[in-house]
């Protein structure tokens, strides 16, 4: 049987490496339409919880998880030899920057040598985690090849972005159109007829470049676009104009606007830090990347924004600055109603007063405890307040990061203490302004 019958037949065995915000989601949609699965992940909490049937990301429900663990079409291990098992190898790894903003593949370098070391004649490898252009054919491409077998002959790779967006209850896995691309048609070929089985909707595009390009294209467009608003809230606050206003006046044309709001910085593994993979590439074609650089600085800047607004906020009120005032930091998650924690603004609000001498509790439905973070390690098992704990006269001021809407904001307003409002929370549900600053 060849490769494209297995996948056309929904005989081979999908491996998907990587059990966390894309690729569980991934492997238990696979599961759902009908195609065996094995997920793998180095974290062994990862493997206890599925194998309990015990969903930890918000995408996948327990019902889901138990259904395909149930019909033995998904189960989870640590043991790699088991890849050359899989017939497909989904890689769903993370790809951060390092300390000088540059890109770390190590992760996927790691991962495409464990492949290379347990690959079989007759296998597709599919790139999922973003990336710079080039990196299906000039990273994985050759890692693989140290297998000793021939890409394009024995074994074929392609990229496919993720595209997965944490809290949206609008999208998923399956309803997001997946963008496809294979090193060579016949590669191409096999992850569109791979994901055509899995979602329902599947976008062509000619190169695995132009795939990898796709998905930088999409968040640099955020992320400029949000640094855009970022800046004009500096200049219409100095005007006395409220932005959050100027926003809804703009969205009311039906063509030529979409709108973007600001915050206190920008969250997510994506928005942050993908557009600086395209920065570092360019450099290689001596090719400058003006307003992706520059949107990366207005959006770094805004936490120390917000906290310098704070420190004039709350000494125009008591006369004190944040040295020694209690602050109570409202959403710690990077954006409303998820858990996920990756790169958010609100960790380095919470860095930048405990620098300023502060003393920082915080309020989250939905993080009860931080976890484990590779750059705020020293606030790893931090415990949320409680929310009877809120009494009135004990903060000196409140500060929301991330709008939840579990947050009893109704109840903020009582503390006796001025209210810095970084996401118009307090005054898109109605509440009382008095004693609130938008920043």
């Amino acid at each position: 049987m060849t490769l494209m019958q297995a996948i056309t037949g929904q005989t081979a065995r999908v491996g998907v490496i990587g059990l966390g915000y894309v690729g569980l989601p991934l492997a238990v949609t696979a599961a759902r339409q009908g195609f065996a699965v094995t997920g793998f992940d180095v974290d062994p909490a990862k493997i206890a919880h599925i194998t309990a049937r015990h969903s930890y990301i918000d995408a996948v429900s327990p019902a889901a998880l138990a259904e395909v663990c149930a019909a033995g079409r998904l189960d989870a291990t640590s043991d790699f030899t088991r890849l050359a098992d899989c017939q497909i190898i989904i890689i769903c790894v993370p790809t951060p920057l390092n300390s000088q903003r540059e890109p770390d593949l190590s992760y996927v370098e790691q991962t495409a040598t464990t492949i290379a070391a347990h690959i079989r004649p007759g296998t597709l490898v599919v790139l999922e985690s973003t990336t710079w252009p080039g990196t299906t054919e000039e990273v994985l491409g050759p890692i693989l090849a140290s297998s000793g077998l021939a890409l394009g002959a024995d074994i074929f790779i392609g990229f496919s972005p993720e595209r997965e967006d944490p809290g949206n209850t609008a999208f998923n896995t399956r309803s997001i159109p997946k963008v496809v691309a294979g090193s060579g048609a016949l590669a191409g070929d096999l992850v569109a007829a791979f994901y055509a089985q899995v979602v329902d909707k599947v976008v062509r595009v000619p190169t695995t470049q132009t795939a990898e390009a796709v998905k930088i294209t999409e968040n640099i467009f955020r992320a400029v676009n949000i640094a855009l608003v970022n800046e004009l809230k500096l200049v219409f606050d100095a005007m006395g104009i409220d932005v959050w206003d100027v926003i809804d006046g703009a969205a009311t044309k039906p063509f030529g606007y979409m709108p973007f709001y600001p915050g206190p910085g920008l969250g997510g593994h994506c928005i942050p830090i993908d557009p600086f993979y395209l920065t570092w590439k360019a450099r290689e074609f001596e090719v400058p990347t003006r307003f992706i650089e520059l949107a990366g600085e207005i959006n770094t800047r805004m936490p120390h924004h917000v906290i310098d607004r704070l420190r004039a906020i709350v000494d125009a009120d008591s006369g004190r600055g944040l040295n020694g005032a209690e602050i109570l930091l409202v959403g710690v998650a990077y954006k409303k109603n998820v858990h996920d924690m990756r790169e958010s603004p609100a960790m380095k609000l919470m860095q930048l007063l405990d620098q300023a001498g502060a003393r920082v509790s915080y309020l989250d439905p939905h993080v009860p405890q931080i976890p484990p973070m590779r750059e705020y390690r020293q606030y790893t098992a931090r415990q949320a307040i409680a929310p009877n704990a809120l009494e009135p006269g004990r903060f000196a001021a409140v500060l929301i990061a991330t709008d939840h809407d579990a947050i009893d904001y109704g109840a903020l307003l009582t503390l006796g203490c001025p209210v810095v409002d970084t996401r118009n929370a307090i005054a898109r549900r109605g509440l009382p302004m008095d004693r609130v600053v938008k920043v």
